[in-house]
């Protein structure tokens, strides 16, 4: 955590006409097919930036667990568009079936996540990324492979959130990519404080680090 005692802003869930925005608009493509089909038809849209070794992120659940991408999706786009992609991950920070490498293993198994090479990036230890310009961190820690991959592509199923409102790709990156142990302890603990003590707008901060280190190379679907 930076040091100092940094003030929490305000307003940051009220509404902004677009009229009154600032800053750079993203690009959008949207698509009602939610397929197999319709995936590759998205990726194809985007795929122009994506160079070099790519990551694949995304939530690969817990062990039976509902809430994923379906599977044959994501098998048919990685096996017709990017059969040398590896899909990552890291450990959680609570103790569940993906606390540890050795049961991640087995429930990335148990959840048919077999067809590709999946890197659980923080079973070799960790990175210290630094935060420019950071207001509540000067660095975060991510799975220690993560550094080897040019590019990444985000697949985010859509849930609730009882802090961010929803999860979407930003939690997928920003908490998902932290290691199990310093880095999401970083985003979620205050010092000396309990498990989840941490503040709504810290917790929604953490994603940044990772469009940084990634820059142009990171496409969310």
């Amino acid at each position: 955590m930076k040091n100092g005692n940094p003030v929490p802003g305000k307003d940051g869930n009220k509404y902004v006409p677009f009229e009154e925005r600032t800053g750079e608009s993203s690009v959008v493509f949207f698509t009602r097919d939610l397929s197999e089909e319709g995936l590759k038809k998205i990726y194809d849209r985007v795929c122009s930036v994506l160079t070099g070794k790519v990551a694949i992120k995304l939530h690969t659940g817990e062990a039976e667990g509902p809430n994923i991408i379906p599977r044959p999706w994501v098998k048919e786009l990685i096996e017709s568009r990017l059969p040398d992609a590896t899909i990552i991950e890291t450990n959680t920070y609570y103790e569940g079936s993906r606390y540890t490498t050795e049961a991640h293993r087995k429930t990335l198994e148990c959840n048919g996540w077999t067809f590709c090479p999946v890197d659980i990036t923080d079973s070799e230890g960790v990175a210290a990324l630094p935060v420019k310009g950071g207001k509540w961190f000067e660095e975060m820690h991510v799975g220690k492979s993560m550094l080897s991959y040019d590019s990444l592509l985000v697949l985010t199923h859509f849930k609730g959130h009882m802090m961010g409102g929803f999860g979407g790709s930003n939690k997928n990156i920003g908490i998902g990519c932290a290691d199990g142990r310093v880095g999401k302890k970083e985003i979620h603990t205050y010092p000396d404080g309990d498990m989840w003590s941490i503040s709504e707008e810290r917790l929604l901060c953490a994603s940044c680090l990772l469009h940084q280190h990634h820059a142009q190379h990171v496409h969310r679907l």
